[in-house]
Formats: C-alpha cells, structure tokens, sequence
C-alpha cells in the first residue's frame, strides 16, 4: 500500500497519526509513505497533485485539504482521498475529524471544578475544528449558569505562523481576572502562554490555560508547561488506515468519517490551580500541585504554609469546598487515572511511580474515588476508544 501524506509535520498530530497507520501496517502489509507538506499541493495545485500522485502510484491520499480542491479527481483516477480536518469538512470523501465539541466541555468541566467564574475561548476564524471546540465549550459553561465567555477568534489559519502579541496583550489586560482560557489546540496555547509572559500575567494564579492535543514536545518546552487535552490520535489513524485498505479494495466502499474522541486531560503548570485569591490556600494548591506524583500528607503542606493545621483547613476547605487530604486524594487518583490510559504498564508499575508501593491501599483509595477498580476504569475507558 503507497500512502500520500500532506499534512503540517511541524506537530506532533502528523506523527501520532502516522503512528496509528504504522500500527496497521505491521498487522496486514507494509505501507510506503510519502510525506509531503501542503505548500507543495498548493504550488501546483489540485490537478496537478493528482498527476503527481498517479505518477507516483498511490494508493491512498490523507490530506489538509483547501475547500476549493476539487478531491473528486483521486477516485477519479483510482485512488482513495481521506480528509484531515483542515477547514471545513467534506461531504464527497470520509473526514478524519473529532468529537470536538465534548473536547470543548471537557476543558470547561475541568476549569469550574477548580472553582473558576470567568472563561474565555482563544481559536482560529472560520475553521471548523476551532469554531466546534469553541461552541462545546460555552455550551457546557452555559449549562452550568455562565453568563458571559469572551471569545477571541481573530486569526486566520493561514497566519498561524505569525501571531499578533501586542492585540493578544490588550485582550488579555481587558478580561477579569482570574480567568481560564481554552486555547484551541497547543499552538494557540503555546501562543497565549508567550502573550501572558510578555505582559506579566501570571500563570495559572491570573490565567489558567488549557490546549488540545497533547503535543507533547510544545507543551513541555512551554513556559510554564502546557495543560492539554489528550486526543486518540492513534486509534484514528489505525481506523484510517483499515479504512482506506477497504476502499482500495472495494470500489463500492466509500467509507466514513474517523472520529477522534478526547480521553483525558494531561495536567501541568498552565492550569495546575484553584481559583482563589486567599494566598495561603493558592501556595497550598500549588505544593500540591507541584508534588502530585509523591505521597504527600497534610503535614508536608503545612510546612510551605507556615500557619496552624486548623485555620488551613478551614480555609482551604471554604474556597475549595474540599478539606485537603481529599482534595490530594482525588487529585492523585485523577493522576493514577491519566497513567491507566496512557500506558500499558501493570497497576503495580505504576503504582510504583506514584510512591505507592501498597498496591491494594491505592486500589482501594481508587475504587472509592472512581466507584470502579484500576482494571476495571483501564477495560471500561479503552472499551469505550475502541467502539
């Protein structure tokens, strides 16, 4: 199988794609892949790609493609054309698209359990992957009693390699503050994260952000580390690639769309906080935050919060609604939670990472949080990937 890949390879959204394809071939067929980056498609056009394409003997193209490109000429001459979400989905040809709006809900979900009353929404102007997660996320802030969400959707697409930092920074001097923002991907975060830096806002105490995709090479080389939604991508791909073999076989397949689900969110800096103005309780958060990986105790937090243990668990317990060993449990769970999904290492292992060498005290602590057992909450939610 020759694939015909035209994507931007500057993010990691390509490679996890790739990844899934590459996770296909090995249980079927080699694939032979030819990388190309859209600038090529647009320099001579859609003709001719699909000369190019013939000539190099594709069997499948997955491809950004403009809405004006005719995608109609590949069938036309024997090979199969699957669209990235680029702009706007196609109705002629199966999309690799998301369930952009509960990825849009998850962020909002996450931002009022950590106790937030201003929102906002950073995207892109006229692209349909950014104007979904966009709609999700007021939805879900407007089901929970939001009045307003200030929305920036300025930028063009086609700008994405240049951004406007003096009119990010006035945006963000006229929101109130604390705010938490969704960016709608990781380079718009990454973006808002510099934005923020350069106006001295900090972060996450004045702004809390949250990205999606989880490209994992931007999000910790941002300053501080980047908070996002973890999507999967590989699973896509792999669903892609099974579909295009099909297609390619049965002429009378036309296949349908791949829809990309948001599993989790990975948590760091950007938005590792509780909106609170009571600065005992944000060094509190922040501690906790910084050190969620360790088995940390109450006694450890008092010793960055230099006052009695009762006057901080009376105010931590007043702006979070939570006393602080649970709060610490739900968030260490959460954390257990996140390692399920992301890796395949036993309860045991990562137990482990987490400082917990009790295999049956987390398990338990776990069942409590979740109403579910570590094995259970791993079938249940790859279950769920796999339909």
């Amino acid at each position: 199988m020759r694939l015909l890949f035209i994507t931007d390879f500057t993010e990691q959204f390509a490679y996890r794609l790739l990844r899934g394809i590459l996770d296909y071939s090995k249980e079927t067929e080699p694939w032979v892949v030819c990388k190309m980056p859209p600038i090529f498609k647009r320099d001579i056009g859609i003709e001719g790609l699909v000369e190019w394409a013939v000539q190099w003997q594709a069997d499948v193209v997955i491809a950004q493609f403009d809405p004006d490109d005719d995608v109609s000429l590949f069938r036309k001459n024997g090979i199969v054309a699957i669209a990235q979400d680029y702009i706007r989905k196609f109705d002629s040809i199966p999309n690799i698209t998301a369930d952009y709006d509960s990825t849009g809900a998850m962020a909002a979900k996450r931002f009022l359990s950590r106790g937030f009353q201003n929102f906002a929404f950073l995207g892109y102007k006229g692209v349909c992957w950014s104007e979904e997660r966009c709609d999700g996320f007021c939805k879900a802030l407007q089901k929970a009693g939001v009045k307003q969400i200030f929305v920036n959707d300025r930028q063009h697409i086609d700008s994405l390699w240049y951004s406007d930092y003096s009119g990010l920074g006035d945006w963000l001097r006229s929101l109130p503050k604390p705010i938490a923002i969704m960016a709608c991907d990781d380079n718009q975060g990454n973006v808002l994260l510099q934005a923020c830096n350069a106006v001295g806002y900090k972060i996450p105490a004045e702004v809390a952000i949250i990205g999606v995709d989880n490209d994992e090479i931007l999000c910790n080389m941002s300053a501080p580390t980047l908070s996002s939604i973890n999507v999967d991508i590989e699973r896509g791909g792999y669903e892609a690639a099974a579909m295009a073999a099909r297609m390619v076989k049965d002429h009378s397949y036309k296949g349908k769309d791949i829809v990309l689900r948001p599993t989790n969110i990975v948590s760091r800096m950007s938005s590792n906080v509780f909106a609170t103005k009571d600065s005992a309780v944000l060094a509190a958060l922040q501690y906790i935050s910084a050190n969620i990986d360790r088995k940390i105790m109450v006694t450890d937090v008092l010793k960055v919060v230099p006052m009695s243990r009762r006057l901080l668990e009376q105010r931590f317990l007043k702006e979070t609604g939570s006393p602080i060993y649970q709060y610490i449990t739900v968030l260490r769970m959460d954390r257990f939670a996140q390692l399920l999904l992301e890796s395949n290492d036993s309860i045991a292992e990562i137990a482990a990472r987490l400082d917990e060498p009790d295999t049956k005290s987390i398990s338990r602590r776990f069942l409590a949080v979740k109403g579910c057992t570590p094995s259970e909450f791993r079938k249940r939610e790859l279950r769920k990937l796999s339909v």
